[in-house]
């Protein structure tokens, strides 16, 4: 262990952990997150370190002042802080601040160089929306196909990189799903990728929060080209993430937004670029972001990506085994609990004639509880996984076109963070037994307008628990 603290003591190591929500009986009950997958709480030290750097934020990048010299040197700081961590160097790489992960992606999608000869990019059937769309702007997109289970099947994925090998320019992957939680093999796929000349990008939304990622130096072939990460999922909800790639990509081109902080030098006949990372970030930068983020990464450091993967696979386990004994319950993907410490803590179910929907809403209004059901814009993923051919395809379509979401599918997905307890497991477990049972006191109605439930003639007034300070 690099670090003295014990699993449940993660927990002191956060904000908001212990805030109480109103339940439909009137109770008030200590909420429990499992939506952890879509956004994470904050890091106490992430917190702390903003609220400290607010007395010298300033303007970053040529302002003359103590505090404008200061709020620079931190934010170049946390770019070296940003590629330590995914084992990356600032002669190969560039570190480029962005939103979020799907900003990283639609940049470098901008960006990329394909050319007439190498114009396909190869992904999977398994993607976050955000790995799928900005793609089909701008390449021939190919998709490797899944197994039943829902896996990446590398050896139709070898074949492809085979049938089309010189003319792919870039295979883009998930590192981890969203969904299921299974991890995909980045390096070998990359130097397979780089065998047949193409380079890879790595969403890595998922992976970074919860696994050690080692981008190596260029000239391995098992090396990674691009990496997009973002901070909401690691516990620095703050507004930034990070696309990290070759420099050599960054150093050519036209940056996809323009305006100031991306040039040396404008006339009215030309245009001199600064260098990357500069031409890639216009505007004035998210500069608490960036302070976020290398805080976060401090921390995570400070606890160990190896303890975290312990913790986390230990929780798996645990859900996995114990939902098993919930009547009527289906997990999908890998059901084996002895995997657990071969995928990320990410679990989706449903139960058997309960819509989903319903479900989610139910551990939310009687039990506090927080997780997400639906699709968690991986459409092809979701309608893989559980099995719809073309028709059932089209008649989810002609819903949606009559503003119907009543009946679309999905799943209910339990996902984790270190703070997280078996304690807390037991509490789901318990409350997805009374709902398996019927055992709910609420009459909900649906929304068809939305899909969504909610309890007849009960809500809460939001105001009463937060309220702008002035």
């Amino acid at each position: 262990m690099n670090n003295n603290h014990k699993p449940k003591e993660y927990k002191d190591l956060f904000v908001g952990l212990d805030v109480k929500v109103p339940t439909l009986n009137g109770e008030f009950r200590k909420y429990v997150n499992f939506d952890n997958s879509a956004s994470t709480p904050t890091f106490l030290s992430v917190m702390e370190s903003v609220n400290d750097f607010l007395n010298y934020y300033s303007s970053v990048h040529r302002g003359t002042g103590f505090k404008s010299q200061l709020s620079t040197f931190f934010y170049e700081d946390a770019r070296g802080k940003v590629l330590s961590f995914l084992g990356a160097n600032d002669d190969e790489h560039t570190c480029i601040f962005v939103k979020n992960t799907t900003e990283a992606i639609n940049k470098l999608a901008h960006r990329f160089p394909f050319s007439k000869d190498r114009n396909i990019l190869l992904t999977t059937t398994m993607e976050h929306h955000s790995n799928d769309l900005p793609w089909r702007r701008v390449a021939r997109v190919i998709r490797a196909p899944l197994t039943s289970e829902g896996y990446l099947d590398e050896e139709t994925f070898d074949d492809q990189l085979e049938k089309y090998g010189d003319k792919i320019a870039l295979v883009a992957i998930t590192g981890a799903s969203n969904v299921t939680g299974f991890i995909n093999p980045i390096h070998r796929i990359a130097e397979k990728a780089h065998a047949v000349g193409a380079q890879l990008l790595v969403d890595a939304a998922q992976l970074a929060p919860h696994r050690k990622i080692d981008m190596l130096k260029i000239d391995d072939p098992r090396h990674l080209d691009y990496v997009a990460i973002s901070a909401h999922k690691m516990y620095a909800p703050y507004g930034t993430g990070a696309l990290i790639g070759r420099r050599d990509t960054f150093e050519r081109g036209l940056p996809d937004y323009v305006g100031g902080g991306t040039i040396e030098l404008v006339t009215l006949d030309d245009v001199l670029w600064a260098a990357p990372p500069e031409r890639e970030e216009a505007g004035s930068p998210n500069v608490i972001g960036a302070i976020a983020l290398a805080s976060s990464i401090l921390q995570y450091q400070k606890i160990g990506m190896e303890n975290i993967t312990s913790h986390e696979a230990a929780l798996t386990k645990y859900l996995i085994s114990h939902l098993k004994k919930i009547p009527g319950i289906e997990i999908y993907g890998d059901t084996d609990e002895e995997n657990s410490a071969m995928r990320l803590g990410v679990v989706p179910i449903n139960l058997s004639n309960i819509s989903h929907s319903l479900v989610t809403a139910i551990l939310g209004y009687e039990f506090g509880i927080g997780v997400r059901n639906g699709c968690f814009c991986a459409h092809p993923y979701l309608l893989h996984i559980l099995g719809f051919d073309g028709h059932g395809v089209d008649k989810i379509r002609t819903q949606l076109l009559n503003d119907n979401r009543s009946n679309i599918p999905g799943l209910v997905r339990l996902s984790f963070g270190l703070y997280n307890t078996t304690e807390e497991i037991d509490r789901l477990i318990f409350s997805l037994k009374c709902i398996s049972d019927g055992n709910y006191s609420g009459k909900y109605i649906q929304n068809k307008d939305t899909g969504e439930y909610s309890p007849l003639q009960w809500k809460p007034d939001y105001r009463d628990f937060f309220s702008y300070q002035v």
